[in-house]
């Protein structure tokens, strides 16, 4: 929607909404790919814009909501909600009702002909918070209507854990013995649904696996050279087809594990170049920026091995606070220099993401008004532009 004003030209706005609306908000401008804020401000002008009565919604056991909207059309809208003899929370919730019933949601989508576009959040460095980024973004993803897939390639499998899964057995089938051909069955048999939230049977998850430790050494001595780089991309070659992302969380190393990785989501014959690729998550400070150049030398040493091109979609800079100072302010300032990869996201700490994981329920069903799970969508917005 291009929006007939200056976006910058903006202020807030507060009320209190019911859980459901705020949420069906979210979801479906999520799945349109449309800024809330730009949805609340569509909504007002044609709530405005027709003055016949229309249904009242159930505003009861209302929370804060807060948005931003041009400057002027805050005052005009209240004038009008008065003039309509209707309380200021009643006018906003019709409003938003109305922009929700004006655009439908997209439905199921086609699959893509060239199969399923693959993400993998990588950094050499761990507790840099890349596990549970890659988690939000997927739930975003399926939140907005894809259907996702999440990997825990980790073998510390912090990931399945912290959603509250367990992690398969050490005798049990698994993505590393499928990545090694020593397993029989269908990998789509490892999947397991995560039904909690908005997701809507379209968020999978593959559990780590206790044996995952053991596969680099593996790789390393298979008899097959050109195993170390396709391993992973024929593991899930069958499920390219059920979904419309592959996400991946990766271990923080830079060896045949993080090589097959890279490999899985290069950019295929036929693909646009920024349909798959690494997001790269971060800290502000100089150990963050020692473990990318690590990675970016194993980015260009595959590339021109096995002379593919492998897309660096951007940073999150994640767990920023400013209050830490010089070193946090111009670490990020370092980051946002490089310009290509680009920062698409600086991420605060909070305690939502904490509580979640203690809780092991997915970010964006425990808390999905919190700023980090905003973000998260922003994430997804980047990517699947």
């Amino acid at each position: 929607m291009t929006a007939p004003y200056d976006p910058d030209d903006r202020e807030k706005v507060v009320a209190k909404l019911p859980a459901a609306l705020r949420q069906e908000l979210k979801v479906r401008a999520a799945q349109l790919g449309v800024d809330i804020k730009d949805a609340v401000t569509e909504g007002i002008h044609s709530w405005r814009a027709d003055p016949s009565p229309r249904p009242q919604v159930d505003t009861s056991g209302g929370t804060s909501f807060s948005t931003y909207v041009p400057t002027g059309l805050y005052g005009a809208f209240k004038d009008d909600c008065k003039s309509r003899s209707l309380a200021f929370n009643q006018g906003l919730a019709q409003a938003i009702r109305l922009w929700i019933d004006n655009h439908p949601s997209p439905g199921r989508r086609a699959p893509r002909p060239t199969g399923a576009r693959r993400i993998i959040f990588g950094n050499q460095k761990g507790g840099v918070g890349k596990t549970a980024t890659a988690a939000g973004t997927a739930q975003a993803l399926a939140e907005a209507g894809y259907r996702v897939l999440l990997v825990d390639f980790d073998p510390q499998g912090h990931m399945t854990r912290q959603l509250g899964y367990a992690m398969l057995e050490i005798d049990a089938p698994s993505l590393a013995k499928y990545m090694l051909g020593e397993a029989k069955g269908q990998v789509r048999d490892l999947l397991v649904p995560i039904e909690d939230g908005p997701f809507g049977g379209r968020l999978f998850l593959l559990p780590a696996c206790k044996d995952a430790f053991l596969l680099d050494a593996k790789l390393a001595t298979s008899r097959n050279i050109r195993i170390k780089e396709t391993a992973l991309e024929k593991a899930l070659e069958p499920l390219e087809k059920e979904f419309d992302y592959i996400v991946v969380d990766c271990p923080p190393s830079l060896g045949f594990s993080m090589d097959t990785a890279l490999y899985f989501v290069r950019t295929r014959d036929g693909e646009d170049k920024k349909a798959s690729g690494i997001v790269i998550v971060v800290l502000a400070e100089d150990s963050s920026a020692d473990a990318y150049d690590m990675l970016f030398d194993q980015i260009q040493d595959l590339s021109e091995d096995m002379n593919v091109e492998i897309t660096m979609i951007g940073f999150v800079v994640n767990m920023y606070d400013s209050r830490k100072g010089y070193i946090a302010t111009s670490s990020l300032d370092s980051w946002k220099k490089i310009g290509d990869p680009p920062v698409i996201a600086v991420m605060p700490e909070r305690k939502e993401q904490r509580e979640s994981v203690r809780l092991k329920q997915p970010l964006l069903a425990y808390e999905p008004d919190c700023e980090q799970s905003e973000i998260m969508r922003t994430i997804a917005r980047e990517i699947s532009q």
